[in-house]
């Protein structure tokens, strides 16, 4: 990228959510709360996961990853969100602004393919219980994990680059984040072609964890109707019901982003499903998967007996 006026920009102005001064304090107090819930909520089941020996199964190992893929979203965003609610200038700079978007593109399809692979470990639980932990081993949930993350990372890599590329004439975004969007505005060239690549590339990262979270609930589903007792189906249903919840909150959003035609989109249409993702989707995760999943309840009780005990 040559250094001249039309193609070089060494920070941006983000314009952010609103420019009223009482609006904005009201959104810190607001977004702050919850920023603080989604990290120790995501912290509190990372504890304990790691101190139940009880949890320590595949599926609340991937819970451990997404609790920690949750915590770097919201951290890419929202405390710089956060300080500029209180700032006269808005100001990023551009290698933050390429670090912010190529983060939060990571995290965010890694959590994609993650709830793929949960939604596998499910439909093994559940159609192959007698052979569940043969199946799930430890290198296997490792492997996935890593797929997962590696999956994330190229492709917000590739992203990136193809964005940061081009020749930037403005400085001034409409948005509170670098979103990959809100920055291809930015551009003096011609970004169609750029816009189609973008929708490919999400198309491609959500539809194909999304068709392995359809084909395992299929099967799920199939499995439960044919358990003849209602208590049985029950059990059977509990142990999928966080994750389907988390997973309709996801996907649900995203396929409405991402199938719509290319250029169909709003500016804050952009801005209310990144926030979002950045800040609701982060937060509810960990509400679903400890009010939601008897076994956290337990291993919280546990902890808490524990700690009146020792006190």
């Amino acid at each position: 990228m040559g250094k001249d006026n039309q193609t070089w920009v060494s920070e941006f102005i983000l314009l952010g959510l609103s420019s009223d001064w009482p609006t904005q304090v009201f959104l810190f107090v607001l977004f702050l709360a919850m920023y603080l819930v989604t990290v120790l909520g995501n912290l509190l089941i990372l504890l304990l996961i790691r101190l139940d020996s009880r949890l320590q199964t595949p599926m609340y190992f991937f819970l451990t990853v997404l609790s920690f893929v949750d915590i770097c979203y919201s951290s890419s965003t929202v405390p710089q969100m956060l300080v500029h609610f209180l700032s006269a200038l808005k100001s990023i700079s551009f290698h933050s602004c390429a670090l912010q978007l190529y983060t939060s593109l990571a995290m965010g399809g890694t959590e994609f393919f993650l709830l793929g692979a949960m939604a596998y470990d499910r439909y093994v639980a559940v159609c192959h219980p007698l052979h569940y932990m043969v199946i799930m081993h430890g290198a296997l949930c490792l492997r996935l994990a890593a797929g997962c993350l590696t999956a994330g990372l190229m492709n917000s890599l590739m992203q990136t680059v193809m964005i940061f590329q081009l020749p930037l004439c403005h400085r001034v975004v409409n948005h509170f984040a670098c979103e990959i969007l809100a920055v291809l505005r930015l551009t003096c060239a011609d970004i169609s072609l750029h816009k189609v690549m973008v929708a490919l590339s999400g198309f491609l990262v959500i539809m194909f964890p999304c068709c392995l979270v359809l084909f395992s609930y299929a099967h799920i589903v199939a499995a439960i109707v044919r358990i003849r007792s209602s208590q049985g189906r029950h059990k059977a249903f509990s142990t999928c019901a966080s994750h389907l919840m988390v997973v309709s909150l996801c996907f649900g959003t995203a396929i409405f982003t991402y199938m719509r035609p290319v250029g169909q989109s709003s500016v804050e249409q952009d801005k209310m499903v990144a926030l979002f993702y950045a800040v609701v989707t982060p937060m509810l995760n960990p509400l679903i998967y400890s009010l939601r999943n008897s076994d956290v309840i337990g291993a919280m009780r546990r902890a808490l007996g524990k700690l009146k005990e020792n006190g």
